[in-house]
């Protein structure tokens, strides 16, 4: 019986350098789509939030079935990976590399390697990896290819030489010998050949990258004859199979039906093993799954009919049962409490998930699949903390939860702090931001009042200045939106995680109060009116407020109580100005992050289906008032 060959491998890059789109035309010209399949764009970003971001979240794989491509004409199956982007998702990242042999780094044929290609670089690296470097978007107006290999040839050698292990970063410098793939991937073609700038690969099709992919990966280290070892590196669900396991097979076969023993691993990461029986096979062909009676050793599977599997188990021989290295993640960074909404408005926004119970039980459902995220108690029985790499990760997680209908109060972002040698350490990163030259010293002094330290600074094409800082992760929380504010929209900023250092002292919060409604009522026209000169307003007249709710942001940095729902007086006699129009300013519209942002230390947003509100964690005045006083006699 002749077997398929593999090669699986993971697409890495950054944000918006083309993955998604490349993995779609490899798919179409394989065949995946069929004759007359409606072939949807970025097929492999399948989330709502996906879509809308323009990124992807989730580490996918499809696979492409090349038929008689392999040796003595068997065929050839492409396990692609498509991975996130962005640091946030790098525990999608890290499995996705625990599933491959090989990476394609794809870089933009203008922007170069950005700063987040790095970590995955680094990983694959590591793991003595073959790195192929594929330069996407050649048919770019400002395409500089020659600059940009050059530039991606610098990041593996620097990486290399970074490695601790000699042998692996020897394995690195050899990674310059191998091919560099030329792509458009809105065009579907590739070419080893240089088409120079600004022009599509000479080739009709993506030939020359499936080459490249057959004739440089690894055949997966597996044998066929050995006793069963499968390797757990992701999990799905649906209503019909129950809970899924995305299986790596690295020696063996596994069949529909057939006992195997499952190693796995208590909250103390104690080992257990249990012999269990595969409920139902599914091979991955295209975008979609088909039931399978065999899966033999270097593909990968999807099995159903253990309940409690979980990411890093091992599936073996019960005869023999080794198990396989646990996959491990970076420590979260980030941490944010995530509870039930307790706001005098809960149950009115749309929400029909309120309670306590639904809400830990959606948190555990996240960890099921997310190995990058923890959650841990906290003094209430209704809040708990999460932890995860970044504000993104975390405010994807609220997005998602808001969106099946949970109700929420959600708190400031903070760091997950260390403790080392009996000092306080801090996660640390470093920041790449590319602006106009006009705005050079807005920046600069905006990253110091961060605790930021430049550690390099460069002129680049045109008037554009690139300046590199190490910030401690505090410094990021609400960076984004002042630093878009101050370069008018032109700055371009990217960091990835490097190390934790000695805690950096305060970072002062953002320089304004916040207006905070003094009681509870309706929001009337005349009271925004009388209070225009006092700040920018997040609410509309007509609009429910509450006490201890922030209805807009003081001008002053300082709190200010405000009677939001004041009404003009009625009298008979008629005033000087009755004629006079007044014109509100527009209600200032927060997004998810932006509130986030937003929120000071005894702040928190209010989450619903329908809305968002920033509210202080005590609604009463006179009680934060109190609770100011004991905090400044603590301190003094």
């Amino acid at each position: 019986m002749t077997h398929p060959e593999f090669r699986n491998v993971a697409i890495v890059a950054h944000v918006d350098h083309g993955k998604t789109t490349l993995v779609n035309a490899m798919l179409e010209q394989s065949g995946v789509f069929g004759d007359h399949g409606e072939v949807a764009d970025r097929v492999m970003d399948s989330g709502d939030l996906e879509k809308e971001k323009g990124i992807t979240i989730l580490a996918k794989n499809t696979a492409i079935r090349r038929k008689g491509l392999g040796k003595d004409g068997n065929d050839l199956i492409i396990n692609v990976i498509d991975t996130p982007g962005h640091a946030d998702f790098g525990g999608e990242v890290e499995r996705a590399l625990s599933m491959v042999d090989g990476v394609v780094l794809l870089v933009d044929a203008s922007e170069g390697p950005l700063p987040q290609t790095r970590f995955v670089l680094s990983k694959a690296l590591a793991a003595k990896m073959p790195v192929i470097i594929c330069v996407n978007k050649t048919d770019r107006a400002d395409a500089r290819i020659d600059e940009v290999v050059e530039e991606s040839q610098d990041l593996l050698l620097e990486l290399a030489a970074s490695l601790d292990d000699p042998e692996a970063a020897e394995a690195a410098e050899t990674l310059l010998d191998l091919p560099v793939l030329y792509t458009s991937g809105r065009e579907g073609k590739a070419s080893t050949e240089n088409p120079g700038n600004g022009n599509v690969p000479a080739n009709d099709d993506l030939q020359p990258l499936f080459d490249v992919l057959y004739d440089v990966l690894p055949e997966p280290s597996a044998t066929i004859d050995a006793p069963l070892q499968a390797h757990v590196t992701n999990l799905d669900s649906s209503s019909f199979l129950g809970r899924i396991g995305l299986v790596r097979i690295h020696a063996g076969s596994l069949k529909k039906g057939q006992q195997v023993a499952w190693i796995h691993y208590d909250d103390e990461g104690n080992q257990h093993t249990k012999t269990v029986k595969i409920g139902e096979l599914l091979r991955t062909v295209g975008v979609s799954r088909q039931p399978a009676e065999e899966v033999i050793a270097g593909d990968i599977a999807a099995i159903s009919g253990i309940d409690e599997i979980m990411i890093g188990d091992t599936l073996a021989d019960p005869e023999n049962p080794v198990a396989l290295p646990r996959i491990t993640v970076d420590e979260p960074a980030i941490s944010m409490t995530i509870g039930v909404n307790t706001s005098p408005l809960a149950g009115r926004g749309g929400g029909d998930k309120l309670t306590a119970r639904m809400v830990k039980a959606r948190l555990d459902q996240e960890l099921i699949g997310n190995v990058s995220l923890r959650v841990l108690p906290t003094e209430r029985p209704d809040a708990w903390e999460v932890q995860g790499r970044g504000e993104m990760a975390l405010s994807v997680l609220v997005e998602t939860m808001r969106r099946e209908g949970f109700e929420l109060t959600v708190g400031k972002p903070q760091v997950v702090t260390q403790t080392i040698d009996g000092k306080l350490h801090e996660p640390y990163d470093h920041m790449i931001i590319d602006v106009p030259s006009e705005y050079q010293g807005a920046v600069t002094q905006l990253m110091a009042a961060r605790k930021g330290q430049m550690t390099a600074m460069d002129t680049g094409a045109g008037d554009w200045v690139r300046m590199e800082f190490d910030v401690p992760s505090r410094g990021l929380i609400g960076f984004r939106t002042t630093f878009m504010t101050e370069t008018r929209g032109t700055g371009i900023a990217n960091s990835f995680a490097i190390e934790h250092r000695p805690w950096a002292g305060e970072i002062k919060g953002r320089p304004t109060g916040s207006l905070v409604a003094d009681r509870s009522g309706q929001i009337t026209a005349y009271a925004l009116t009388q209070l225009a000169d006092r700040g920018n307003f997040f609410v509309e007249p007509g609009t429910e407020a509450y006490e201890g709710m922030v209805v807009g942001a003081n001008n002053r940095d300082e709190d200010m109580d405000i009677n939001i729902t004041k009404e003009k007086k009625l009298t008979n006699m008629r005033a000087a100005s009755a004629d006079a129009t007044v014109t509100l300013a527009k209600a200032r519209n927060l997004s998810l992050d932006e509130a986030m942002e937003f929120c000071g230390q005894d702040e928190c947003v209010e989450v619903t289906p329908e809305t968002l509100r920033v509210r202080k964690l005590v609604l009463n005045a006179t009680e934060r008032g109190r609770a100011r006083s004991r905090e400044k006699a603590r301190n003094q």
